[in-house]
């Protein structure tokens, strides 16, 4: 049971109900913001996009048929999946994403560098052994097999190439996938996961 207050208004409970969405939802879902031009800017708890939703800071714009409900004494929620702030806001430009595990296997759609198999680990192409830095365009995601078998070695010894050049990647919203292991599959439209 959380309290919440409305804008100027008094305090109310309210419960999620967790019999559509099968568990415990408070901290675990999340809900993709955008800017009021639709740009996304981050993803925020569930409880957080209830409020800004009450306080009529933002929009729905995609609702979760299958997501929780949350209940007040007066009234009833449906958590969406996207919400849009009614204003825009400055978000400062930073020219560089930072590399982090979640981000690299985003941008390699969880498949190995090598031979395109499922990703689950990361490779420095240029071994660090041998003088190989940790960044964006010497890393990439990596199946368990590939990268035993590679192990310290260079592409060269051992025949191989990589299936694309890894780079860094460039937009707004690889800010956003740096932070994220899921990504709500509602979320694709306004993520341009093709830009990388």
């Amino acid at each position: 049971m959380k309290r919440t207050h409305a804008a100027g208004g008094p305090a109310t409970t309210a419960l999620a109900d967790d019999s559509r969405s099968g568990g415990a939802v408070w901290g675990k879902r999340r809900v993709l913001l955008l800017n009021a031009t639709y740009e996304p800017l981050t993803a925020i708890s569930m409880r957080r996009a209830i409020v800004l939703m009450l306080r009529d800071r933002a929009d729905v714009v995609h609702d979760d048929p299958n997501g929780p409900l949350v209940h007040s004494a007066d009234r009833s929620l449906s958590v969406p999946s996207v919400i849009r702030l009614r204003t825009y806001v400055r978000v400062p430009y930073r020219a560089q994403v930072p590399m982090t595990r979640a981000a690299l296997m985003h941008r390699d759609r969880f498949r190995c560098g090598y031979c395109g198999g499922k990703a689950d680990t990361i490779d420095h192409v240029l071994p660090r052994s041998r003088g190989g830095g940790h960044g964006w365009d010497n890393c990439v995601a990596c199946c368990a097999s590939c990268n035993h078998r590679k192990a310290d070695r260079l592409l060269s010894e051992i025949g191989w190439t990589l299936r694309t050049e890894p780079r860094p990647p460039q937009g707004r919203h690889w800010r956003l996938l740096s932070t994220l292991k899921e990504v709500d599959p509602m979320w694709s439209r306004y993520l341009d996961l093709d830009a990388a």
